[in-house]
């Protein structure tokens, strides 16, 4: 594995920002539009039921945590096909390149863009709101961690299919996040779900990481299932991380089989 080769995938995704400011609007604007919205849904609501419960607290930290989740998913998916549309791809992997380091160096780029995210969320949700995510105290620390993994598996997920299926395939990956939500208890419970869905959200990692953020700021106590649920959550990421990089890997190989490599980048160009 080449550090240098892996750095100047980090650097080409950066040197995008740099020649097109406006990039960081699209990279950005989601979440402060989430907190931004949730945060006023959140004081209305908390206008209600603010003596019994605090909406700021749970919904707030729900979105930080989950848009920082889907900022990988997207922000993969956008590096890699920065790479489709301006029919770079070929051209990569008629170098030394191998695709692990061009995997690991979109997934640098992606760590470096979420983490800012990060910041400019928790920095908004502060100084707007009065929220402190950190209340959570350590347990932050496994929560982002799992999400992490779990957003770099569906990243590389969506550009997989894409790869497989062509640009036009694109429309796949936006809605993941959306559609993953609705298990996953962003904003309820997982028994809220009837009973089918349940079984489908047990085995989605992000629902491990908000029924116990959920119950930690409900109650304050740290419950003694709360490492087991970690653990299976964190067991899960690892395990769809390594399935969709397979996935890709697999993917690529076929292309390179086939020809499929060149006729995608004749694709990209349309």
């Amino acid at each position: 594995m080449s550090v240098s080769r892996i750095y100047a995938i980090f650097l080409r995704q950066l040197f995008l920002f740099k020649s097109n400011p406006t990039r960081l609007f699209g990279a950005f604007i989601w979440m402060v539009l989430a907190i931004v919205q949730w945060g006023f849904i959140s004081k209305y609501l908390g206008a209600f039921g603010q003596a019994t419960f605090g909406f700021v607290t749970v919904i707030l930290g729900a979105i930080i945590l989950w848009e920082f989740m889907g900022r990988f998913e997207h922000g993969l998916m956008m590096a890699f096909l920065e790479d489709v549309w301006t029919q770079n791809f070929v051209n990569f992997f008629a170098s030394p390149l191998k695709i692990y380091e061009y995997l690991v160096g979109l997934v640098l780029a992606s760590l470096s863009t979420g983490l800012t995210g990060l910041i400019v969320m928790m920095l908004l949700a502060g100084l707007a709101f009065g929220y402190n995510i950190f209340k959570v105290g350590l347990l932050l620390v496994p929560y982002f961690l799992i999400l992490l993994l779990f957003g770099i598996a569906l990243g590389f997920f969506s550009s997989g299919l894409i790869f497989r299926l062509g640009p036009s395939a694109e429309w796949l990956g936006w809605p993941i996040p959306i559609v993953l939500s609705i298990f996953s208890g962003v904003f309820y419970p997982i028994s809220t779900l009837p009973v089918g869905l349940q079984f489908i959200a047990r085995a989605l990692p992000p629902a491990y990481v908000f029924e116990s953020m959920r119950g930690l700021l409900a109650t304050g106590v740290v419950s003694s299932g709360l490492a087991a649920n970690l653990f299976v959550g964190a067991l899960l990421s690892a395990a769809y991380l390594l399935a969709a990089y397979f996935f890709f890997i697999k993917v690529y190989r076929h292309n390179l089989k086939t020809g499929g490599i060149t006729r995608f980048g004749v694709e990209s160009a349309y």
